[in-house]
């Protein structure tokens, strides 16, 4: 590769990190938030759950848009770029909740093709890919972080919807980005313009399509990460009612919320050199198992302070099993098949940053927000046993 190829690849990589920050950002937003929506719209549990329902729809929409956008990265990437920015201006102006709801509808299908176009190229690249995937989410991680930070301060103002207005900013700045980097190339001119030759076979987009859906591996894969991304973003979005509502945390307990997805990004960071010295296959048992116990701990101790450093813990500890997840992909799925795959992979997960987290506000409308680590605990059970039917080897192709 040559200085300029290089530098090409580092500018590149750089603005999928912002996009993928952006990603984090909007996940993180949610849970400070949460309790203001409900208070200002005078709405139940169950009906605020909405959100993630009509998220979860737009989540669906764009992971079945993935594949035909896969080798159009460009264009895929700035339609992901457009529609946040027009569901942030709907959801600044505080509209009637119906339109306030619908608008996560299109924010959804943004996130999803924002997400899973930014793993499927990163999974595509040939230099360092398991070192630029993790930290590909650790800025998804920091994005995630800073979020709740500005939104917990928003939440406790008059007009708490203008903290859109900040989303709102980082949308546009990352559309700009989106445009002048990637100017509508495909993913095949995009990787010749840091010399590398394609990944992709020339098949048609049906074809992919059908051999994705009949692998057995895909499938495991993709619930995995439905309930792991459930759990992430359950985390994020319940916790703060839980302690407000359980501890008798105050207005700041939004914060809670930021240290866990501060954990979760340290800990793509910091524990990459265990996740090689134990095994990353191995590791991700060990840490599900360990958050499991926090979990536990935030159940049974009643302790406001031993909470708020358990759920960080366990940010930390989950923090690793996303990118792990994409690097296993790579090493069990057929080459032929593998960017279109990740990208329907993310775009799974991301239904699942709804549907778990609304599968939450139905259960706590009828039992309380006391219900939520009860919950959680269940799903990370599902978690481990659905990473234990996932394949540890590459399998054949008839898979």
């Amino acid at each position: 590769m040559t200085k300029k190829q290089i530098a090409t690849g580092r500018v590149q990589f750089l603005t999928l990190c912002w996009g993928i920050g952006l990603v984090g950002w909007n996940d993180g937003s949610t849970g400070p938030l949460l309790l203001r929506i409900q208070n200002y719209y005078h709405v139940s549990y169950i009906v605020v759950s909405l959100l993630f329902v009509f998220a979860c729809i737009g989540f669906i929409i764009g992971a079945l848009l993935i594949v035909p956008l896969t080798n159009r990265l460009g264009l895929g990437k700035v339609r992901g770029s457009i529609c946040p920015i027009v569901a942030y201006s709907l959801q600044a102006a505080t509209l009637p909740f119906p339109v306030y709801v619908m608008s996560f509808t299109l924010n959804g299908i943004g996130m999803a093709l924002l997400d899973a176009l930014s793993n499927g190229f990163v999974a595509a690249l040939k230099r360092n890919a398991n070192t630029k995937m993790g930290i590909l989410h650790a800025a998804y991680g920091l994005g995630a972080f800073c979020s709740p930070l500005v939104a917990t301060q928003f939440a406790q103002l008059p007009h708490w919807s203008y903290h859109y207005l900040v989303s709102l900013g980082i949308a546009f700045v990352n559309l700009i980005i989106m445009i002048f980097v990637f100017r509508f190339r495909t993913q095949d001119e995009l990787l010749a313009q840091i010399g590398q030759a394609s990944t992709l076979q020339s098949t048609s987009d049906d074809s992919t399509f059908s051999q994705i859906i009949h692998s057995k591996t895909v499938h495991f894969l993709a619930l995995f990460l439905l309930v792991y991304v459930g759990v992430e973003v359950t985390i994020g979005g319940w916790i703060v009612s839980f302690i407000v509502t359980v501890r008798d945390g105050g207005p700041s307990s939004g914060y809670i919320s930021a240290g866990f997805f501060g954990g979760l990004t340290l800990g793509r960071v910091i524990l990459l050199w265990v996740n090689k010295k134990v095994g990353e296959r191995r590791v991700i048992f060990i840490y599900a198992v360990l958050a499991i116990g926090f979990e536990l701990l935030v159940w049974f101790v009643p302790s406001l302070i031993g909470d708020a450093v358990a759920i960080s813990i366990i940010g930390l500890l989950l923090g690793p099993m996303y990118p792990i997840t994409m690097n296993h992909s790579g090493r069990v799925l057929p080459p032929w098949i593998l960017t279109g795959a990740i990208g329907w992979l993310a775009g799974v997960g991301q239904a699942g940053s709804a549907m778990l987290p609304f599968i939450t506000g139905a259960v706590a409308q009828k039992w309380g927000i006391r219900s939520l680590q009860p919950l959680l605990v269940v799903m990370m059970t599902i978690m481990v046993i659905l990473w234990a039917l996932v394949p540890s080897q590459a399998v054949r192709r008839s898979d």
